[in-house]
């Protein structure tokens, strides 16, 4: 079964002014669940995650001054949002969102966050509207609970995903490869793995044929036992964040290639939806939807 991670707090706790686009977090659910995609069952709402799995990625000073709203004006400004308890609670409920769709992922093939994707955040600060990061969290979880040994991060946000590069450059266990727009944020790169920087203006064509030269060689020389998948719709050319050049379809080519690749090689993968910032926000949630669609139709 499809496992999806869902909260009413991933759209509710944010401050007036930053509700759109993430009146996605709602819109989403809704028109999966209308068109008959998903049903209720398909959902489930996580707790916060526990202190002692946050601590096994970020540092202690860090967290402390984070969850007691102890950060300075420089680091709130970074983060791209007024700090508040209700922001921290939101992340640390989507984190727990990743952590519990791998494990789902371990059991059925597929595990789904409709939020996550933070990828900007770094052991030791939040950066890009990400605190915490959780992909590293969920990565590193399996990693010290779930005896996998080897995992590969795709993430395919139009931004590089710098604080998962960061947290993991001296962890041999997980390769993080990143595909992205080079002239785009974060200005100051981080060294994944694998880095592809993609031309401003990149197409679904020349997109699709790098991604489909990269990803098959890596399945075949990283040999994980577990994917991560960022699948952030920011690389759609009406996304105002992204400068690439993707429609709507090429987006749902992108994410058919990463999971047939992970279902025909028996990968568990775990899905973050990621950015999205198109000015029509139905361009957004139909951009996310055919991720889900997907997953459902490959997979089960």
């Amino acid at each position: 079964m499809l496992k999806i991670a869902w909260s009413e707090i991933f759209a509710h706790s944010l401050p007036e002014g930053h509700r759109f686009p993430m009146a996605k977090y709602d819109l989403l659910p809704e028109q999966l669940l209308y068109e008959g995609t998903i049903a209720q069952e398909n959902l489930f709402a996580p707790e916060p995650l526990a202190e002692q799995f946050i601590l096994d990625t970020h540092d202690t000073e860090y967290w402390q001054r984070l969850s007691n709203l102890q950060l300075t004006a420089s680091e709130i400004r970074k983060t791209g949002f007024p700090l508040s308890e209700q922001l921290v609670q939101r992340e640390v409920v989507i984190m727990n969102g990743t952590v519990q769709a791998s494990l789902f992922a371990l059991e059925y093939g597929v595990g789904m966050n409709i939020a996550g994707g933070t990828h900007h955040a770094f052991t030791d600060r939040g950066e890009g509207f990400c605190l915490l990061n959780d992909i590293a969290i969920a990565a590193n979880h399996l990693l010290k609970y779930k005896s996998i040994n080897k995992v590969l991060v795709v993430d395919l946000d139009v931004h590089q995903g710098n604080g998962t590069a960061q947290i993991f450059e001296n962890e041999p266990r997980v390769f993080t490869f990143s595909m992205h727009c080079g002239h785009n944020y974060p200005f100051h790169k981080e060294k994944s793995d694998l880095d592809v920087p993609l031309e401003a203006g990149t197409d679904d064509k020349t997109y699709l044929k790098l991604l489909n030269d990269y990803l098959p060689r890596l399945i075949d020389e990283v040999q994980p036992e577990f994917v991560f998948f960022q699948s952030g719709v920011d690389v759609l050319a009406t996304d105002k964040l992204g400068k690439l050049g993707m429609s709507i379809d090429g987006c749902k080519a992108r994410d058919r290639a990463v999971l047939e690749l992970c279902r025909k090689n028996n990968l568990p993968v775990t899905v973050s939806m990621g950015g999205g910032y198109s000015q029509k926000i139905a361009h957004i949630v139909e951009a996310h939807a055919n991720t889900f669609r997907l997953a459902q139709q490959l997979f089960f």
